[in-house]
């Protein structure tokens, strides 16, 4: 890296974007988000950040020649070595979009590219609740499943570039329907999505629970916060939930456990915001389903809290080109 040791991280999301210069040690000089920022043509969407990073640079006195590298964290599935976005079903028109090509083009500097559930999880092992820990996975436990695997030291992407979506864990044969296609996913009975979805078809075929009156009767607002709320509140119903949505997700961190033999395991937004809620008894029902020289893998909740976008930007800008390989990818 350069004297400067400047880098520009950019975070890409369906309804917003995360703009950050700043260095490897963490520290962030200057942030700006992008709101509802999405046109329907990639080309013009790319233009805005590029636009908005020059403007960000610029009133941080710096000019595009004074960044070691830019880093964008994106929805995949994609292709970090051809820098290629293949499908955001989130971002509307981007299909195929060589997001590396058209910002190395505008900016002018160096561009990696990373799914943005390894680049979460790269951001926590240097910064948050992952580091120094030699083999380190980090669930992203929000709107859907993400994960992302760091072992020795360095970001596994996975022969396809497909590692770390254990979202996707098969935990129930013949299960939910999840979101990718497939029956019986963690994602489908611990995502915030699903298990919003499933609350709000149970009150509506009648189930008790105070989250009914915590949303005002309109279910529509029901969410994974809403639970959580009615869970501090004693609510029989949310708590009867809160014991299977443990019971899921411990026997998919059971799998990582046995067939990784991982020191730590960090859970994002809902067990981020929530550790007293969820920690404890669910790593209990972990400790039930390993060997005992697995025991003592750390099971924690993630740190970077708000500030994950910016950092997942930034750290993949440290990568390096990641070697070629099959062009499917993640």
């Amino acid at each position: 890296m350069a004297a400067g040791g400047l880098l520009l991280g950019i975070d890409i999301g369906g309804t917003k974007a995360q703009i950050a210069l700043g260095r490897a040690d963490g520290s962030l000089i200057r942030e700006q988000q992008l709101e509802a920022w999405t046109s329907g043509d990639f080309e013009r969407d790319l233009e805005l950040v590029a636009e908005r990073a020059r403007a960000l640079l610029a009133a941080a006195g710096v000019g595009t020649n004074g960044l070691d590298a830019i880093g964008v964290s994106a929805p995949g599935p994609l292709d970090p070595v051809r820098g290629v976005v293949h499908d955001a079903p989130n971002l509307p028109g981007w299909h195929e979009v060589p997001v590396r090509a058209r910002l190395e083009r505008a900016l002018g500097r160096p561009v990696r590219i990373e799914n943005d559930a390894n680049a979460a999880a790269l951001a926590e092992w240097r910064l948050g609740a992952g580091r120094g820990a030699r083999a380190f996975v980090f669930l992203t436990m929000s709107t859907g499943v993400g994960g992302g695997l760091v072992l020795d030291g360095r970001l596994y992407r996975g022969a396809r570039f497909g590692a770390g979506e254990l979202g996707h864990i098969p935990i129930v044969a013949g299960g939910r329907a999840c979101a990718c296609g497939l029956r019986g996913c963690l994602e489908a009975y611990t995502g915030g999505a699903a298990l919003a979805a499933r609350i709000r078809a149970e009150l509506e075929a009648g189930a008790k629970s105070a989250i009914r009156d915590l949303v005002g009767g309109d279910l529509a607002r029901v969410s994974a916060r809403t639970w959580t709320d009615a869970l501090r509140a004693g609510d029989a119903y949310a708590e009867r939930l809160r014991d299977e949505w443990l019971e899921r997700l411990a026997q998919a961190l059971a799998i990582v456990l046995i067939g990784l033999d991982v020191d730590r395991i960090a859970l994002g937004t809902i067990v981020e915001r929530n550790p007293d809620l969820f920690l404890e008894p669910l790593r209990a029902r972990v400790a039930e389903r390993v060997w005992p020289q697995l025991r003592d893998a750390a099971i924690v909740a993630g740190e970077l809290g708000e500030r994950l976008p910016a950092y997942a930007g930034l750290c993949t800008a440290l990568l390096e080109p990641p070697e070629a390989s099959p062009s499917s990818a993640k």
